[in-house]
């Protein structure tokens, strides 16, 4: 598969402050890449930077093979939907779709055509005679992407294009974008800090954390398998439950002990051998936590603290081990505080980190 975007050795200072420290990354023709990542981290400035919209410090930025490091935003073949609409509020939505067309001196026709294409894609026919103070929060980002889209270009570059939106309208126009790049099969960057947006929509996802990537895959393997404990704690909704304790053994096969509670390591694929005696922290998530279920090596007793009911699922909060943790159940299923439970655990579905490299093992 071809290159589309190539950042190599990207380093961006604001004086002695270094906010992308020699990053590299490669998205593929086509590409849904995601750039996720808590505020601060660096994300946008990336996507700013492959805009044309920084200047940066040190490294280079291809865009089909082509060095645009330091060409115009203008010349690089890239079109921007930005988290502010940014429409000019005195010209109709026509306008604001062909305004830049218009201004880089495109035949009428050939406009035309675009802002109608555009039209039909984003279902914003009706409105094309609209300014933008009469329409709504999800209409005026529909416009703003339709804008992106009549540019015809390689690859388009979103930053936080959903975050001013409500809940209902977030998820309505985050279906609209993956309809849309698997209509036109364009690469897409796109950044978020919203961990929903970024496992719904990407191809891949790069997690960002103080300018650095600290895992680029496919969304399943990141939710599945982090490679370190902050990706770990970073993306799940609620959060993977962490336990600290050492690796030791039981009967001769691999073990976690924490606050006097073993969890068998049967299942648990290891990226090398587990040596007894290494601090370690084990990861397991809410949902691969079952509840009086089938009794297994790792059956454990825990007493219930809070119920969350959720609709489709009920939060439980547990104290086990000496802390509390949770643990999602379907939503037909209520215990209530001070109840006794039995907790098994699937060890394929766990996480272990290195307590001082934090680094999965």
């Amino acid at each position: 598969m071809n290159t589309s975007v190539s950042v190599k050795d990207l380093t961006l200072k604001f004086g002695a402050i270094t906010v992308l420290d020699k990053l590299n990354l490669d998205i593929q023709d086509g590409e849904f890449l995601v750039l996720l990542g808590s505020s601060g981290c660096g994300k946008s400035t990336l996507l700013n930077c492959i805009a044309g919209l920084l200047e940066p410090t040190d490294g280079q930025i291809f865009i089909k093979d082509k060095n645009v490091t330091w060409e115009e935003p203008k010349d690089r073949g890239i079109g921007m939907v930005f988290q502010s609409y940014a429409l000019y509020p005195q010209m109709t939505v026509e306008k604001n779709l062909s305004f830049g067309l218009r201004i880089a001196g495109m035949a009428k026709e050939e406009i035309d055509k675009r802002v109608a294409r555009a039209s039909e894609i984003l279902q914003i026919g009706p409105l094309l005679q609209r300014k933008p103070a009469a329409l709504s929060g999800g209409q005026r980002q529909r416009v703003a992407i339709g804008r992106a889209l009549v540019r015809d270009v390689d690859v388009f570059l979103f930053d936080e294009p959903l975050s001013n939106l409500d809940a209902k309208l977030r998820s309505e126009l985050r279906v609209e974008i993956k309809r849309l790049h698997q209509n036109l099969k364009n690469t897409m960057i796109y950044v978020t800090h919203d961990q929903i947006e970024a496992l719904t929509l990407a191809d891949r996802i790069a997690i960002m954390r103080s300018g650095l990537i600290q895992q680029l895959d496919d969304p399943m393997t990141i939710y599945n398998e982090p490679n370190n404990l902050y990706v770990a704690g970073f993306i799940g909704s609620p959060a993977m439950n962490f336990f600290k304790g050492e690796i030791t053994s039981a009967d001769g096969r691999p073990a976690f002990v924490t606050n006097g509670v073993t969890f068998m390591l049967d299942g648990y694929r290891a990226k090398g051998p587990l040596q007894p005696g290494t601090k370690a922290v084990l990861g397991l998530r809410p949902e691969h936590i079952s509840v009086d279920g089938p009794e297994t090596v790792n059956t454990h007793q825990a007493v219930v603290e809070i119920e969350e009911p959720m609709g489709a699922d009920n939060l439980i909060w547990l104290k086990h081990a000496g802390q509390s943790m949770s643990v999602r159940i379907g939503g037909n299923r209520r215990y209530s505080p001070g109840a006794q439970v039995k907790l098994a655990y699937d060890m394929s579905l766990a996480s272990l980190f290195d307590a001082e490299t934090e680094l999965r093992i």
